[in-house]
């Protein structure tokens, strides 16, 4: 080959090199649109669907949703796939879609009756966490794979547990007893990760005992100011609750500290109808931060970097600062999958990895997260209103709480809009225990929502158990 025809095979070579280029380009450029302008269709249709009273046309609604996000996961899953060319992206893309199928067919045969919005939502933040995880790397995203269907398997299980077992409120100080000795349990055998002495570790697997103590935390809660009681019940339960809280303290896990007192103070609230109660919390709260800001070296640590993250970018404020860095590099409509560095943002799988979906999917895919999340929480207050049993109304209603607050922890310290406080967001973030505790938090509140005998819009049977009781008592 002549030194002439080899230069002109470079030149083609390099063309052929810089059209590929082009075309790449021009596919994240163009598919972080797409992605944004169907998320942002999904989020209207979860506020509009119960305008009117056509089921036929809810149910339509339903399915557009389902066919949203499995056309959103598609484009992310053939981004990512030509962004690496690594075949095993397309094995985790037929493995995922069949987990959405599999689960939205099966949940609403087991949960008959259930609120399909809510399932929706629960599948459309796990698949939203399945593309940023397979994002930031493989060993994040088999590991969740795995969590979530692992649970929501197991989850299937629930709607029977709450209907054979119907007096879960006679266990009050039980579920006491049982949350305390679990998040006691870290001072023998636990590991401090992130300044937290709040995890368990066995062999390759790390429990956080709080997201699953908050569950029995609300059914401890709620069995026990389901039924009127005097003044001095009211202090034994305020008193055993305030030692989940301490514990958590003393774990340095603020974040789940700052979610149980809230939810005890919003339950014993709503059942006790008591203002007094609610402003002697608030107060007592407000005084107890001033506190641990006065004798913990951690808290006065977040509070500074929340405060001017960049006059210590180095030290308190890295995390913060590299998080609104990234939110800001990304805009409005973001770097595109792919087009940022999300490697760069501290902890991004887990505690911050609304700031790595900010930075490549866009501030507007972020706002729309944070309103479905929102969607969430007003369908499991609906739930909880309409719910006839005392103990559901006010477990729905705390699980309710717990949800939401955490999000607004989350974001809120992502954002910089409060200090950092460590806490996942749900269903989104990396973490065994978090996508568990979760998943579990749903079905419950599903569980009883169809135990409970309420029809969503005309949708729906009660439980084959209860048409049964009904029909020999002659209902």
């Amino acid at each position: 080959m002549s030194k002439k025809e080899a230069a002109k095979k470079l030149i083609r070579l390099f063309g052929d090199m810089n059209i590929i280029g082009v075309l790449h380009s021009i596919l994240i450029e163009t598919s972080k649109y797409i992605i944004i302008i169907l998320f942002a269709v999904y989020t209207w249709y979860c506020f509009t669907v119960f305008l009117g009273s056509n089921s036929d046309k809810k149910e339509k609604i339903y399915n557009k949703q389902k066919r949203i996000m499995y056309i959103i996961h598609f484009i992310c899953s053939l981004v990512l796939f030509l962004n690496s060319l690594d075949y095993k992206i397309i094995a985790y893309y037929f493995i995922q879609l069949a987990f959405l199928i599999i689960v939205g067919k099966i949940y609403p045969y087991v949960y008959n009756g259930m609120s399909k919005i809510i399932l929706n939502n629960m599948l459309m933040l796990i698949t939203t966490g399945f593309i940023m995880l397979e994002r930031l790397g493989e060993k994040y995203i088999v590991k969740q794979m795995v969590f979530a269907a692992a649970i929501c398997f197991a989850s299937l299980f629930i709607p029977f547990l709450i209907e054979k077992f119907e007096y879960f409120d006679k266990f009050g100080w039980g579920y006491a007893v049982i949350g305390i000795v679990m998040l006691a349990l870290v001072f023998v055998i636990g590991e401090e990760k992130y300044g937290a002495k709040n995890w368990i570790v066995i062999g390759n697997f790390a429990l956080q005992p709080s997201e699953f103590v908050k569950i029995v935390f609300v059914f401890f809660v709620a069995a026990l100011l389901s039924y009127p009681a005097g003044f001095k019940h009211i202090v034994k339960v305020s008193v055993f609750a305030a030692v989940h809280v301490l514990i958590l303290v003393a774990e340095k896990d603020l974040g789940a500290a700052l979610i149980f007192y809230i939810t005890y103070i919003i339950i014993l609230f709503i059942a006790s109808s008591n203002t007094f109660y609610l402003a002697a919390g608030l107060g007592g709260g407000a005084a107890a931060a001033f506190i641990a800001g006065q004798l913990f070296t951690h808290v006065q640590t977040r509070v500074t970097a929340w405060r001017d993250p960049w006059s210590y970018i180095d030290t308190a404020g890295y995390q913060v600062a590299h998080s609104l860095f990234a939110i800001g590099t990304g805009g409005w409509s973001g770097m595109g999958l792919g087009g940022g560095m999300p490697g760069a943002i501290p902890v991004a799988e887990s505690d911050f990895i609304f700031s790595a979906i900010c930075e490549e999917l866009g501030a507007f895919f972020g706002l729309c997260l944070i309103f479905v999340e929102i969607s969430c929480f007003i369908m499991f207050i609906n739930i909880s209103l309409k719910m006839q049993r005392k103990f559901y109304k006010l477990t729905a209603l705390g699980l309710s709480i717990e949800y939401i607050f955490q999000v607004f922890l989350t974001i809120g310290g992502v954002i910089k809009f409060i200090p950092s406080t460590g806490v996942t967001l749900p269903l989104v973030s990396y973490g065994g225990s978090s996508v568990i505790s979760t998943v579990i938090l749903f079905s419950i509140i599903q569980g009883m929502y169809v135990l409970n005998g309420v029809k969503e819009d005309g949708y729906g049977k009660e439980p084959k158990s209860r048409r049964k009781k009904k029909d020999a008592q002659g209902a």
